[in-house]
């Protein structure tokens, strides 16, 4: 059977990929709102148990399409390593359609083009990049560990090389009480010099055992109200200006579902915010993603 060490995430879209974990953990693993990986020691899947899982999965599966390559952090493996698992992947799977990961900016940054490159050529289509915000007070505050020109670099180094780029955000991420009108627009133009293929607004949520949940006690954070958020939203909406991106607000966390293609839908994803704001249009209770 496959080798998995604790608990394993994926983006919402993987819900139908087999996961490979080629990293245990997220190698940088403080970021104050997530807790996702903290039970974890970050380290390197060996690789012959990779290809051992590679094997194993070939043997049971008629047909796998999509492969994710787990954890927080797949990056930041060797590239010779990572073209060897890509290249196993081919060769066992030749019906692949795509081959996804996260994306840490610290390790997209270490990558030369070439190496990016070569990995796309491998087989690696897709990348997940957590901007989580483009306000640089914020981002240090968070401890992101990146500043916003990090993170666009990133970015467009991974739209350089060809792979499909998919960027989360945090919707409230600077509380009620911060500066929530420059992590809107800062977001936007980060975005907007991204020129992702993806955007996905998320909700932020407050997780036992982070940081940000001691700050939320001690009233450093005050968590946004639902129309709060949604006038978050629009104003980053109107911020930005990304032709061709798909944008979502459709995540568990999010009160108000909102997706079109920009920038053509803008608009009315700015009234749809509006219509929600008037009371207009109903939202969504939050539901409780289990951590």
């Amino acid at each position: 059977m496959l080798h998995y060490s604790g608990a394993v995430y994926r983006p919402p879209s993987e819900a139908h990929s087999l996961i490979i974990q080629v990293t245990v953990g997220c190698s940088h693993n403080k970021c104050a709102f997530c807790n996702m990986y903290k039970a974890k020691q970050f380290s390197i899947t060996p690789l012959e148990q990779v290809l051992e899982d590679l094997r194993w999965a070939r043997a049971q599966y008629p047909r796998v399409e999509r492969f994710f390559l787990a954890d927080g952090d797949a990056l930041i493996l060797p590239t010779a390593q990572l073209l060897e698992i890509l290249g196993d992947i081919r060769e066992l799977f030749p019906e692949c359609l795509r081959i996804s990961t996260y994306a840490s900016p610290k390790s997209i940054l270490k990558k030369s083009p070439e190496d990016l490159s070569a990995l796309r050529a491998a087989g690696l289509d897709f990348a997940y990049l957590g901007l989580e915000s483009g306000n640089d007070a914020l981002l240090k505050k968070i401890n992101k560990g990146v500043t916003a020109a990090q993170q666009i670099e990133a970015g467009q180094k991974l739209k350089a090389a060809g792979l499909t780029l998919s960027v989360t955000a945090i919707n409230g991420l600077a509380g009620s009480n911060g500066d929530w009108q420059a992590h809107a627009a800062d977001t936007a133009a980060a975005l907007n010099a991204m020129r992702p293929d993806y955007i996905a607004l998320l909700t932020l949520r407050i997780y036992t055992g982070t940081p940000m949940a001691e700050w939320i006690a001690s009233g450093e954070l005050v968590m946004p109200e639902p129309m709060e958020l949604i006038r978050e939203t629009k104003l980053l909406l109107e911020h930005i200006d990304c032709p061709g991106a798909v944008f979502r607000s459709n995540h568990a966390s999010n009160y108000l579902v909102l997706a079109g293609t920009l920038n053509q839908d803008r608009a009315r994803l700015i009234g749809e915010c509006d219509e929600a704001l008037r009371g207009e249009a109903p939202l969504r209770k939050f539901v409780e993603l289990g951590r």
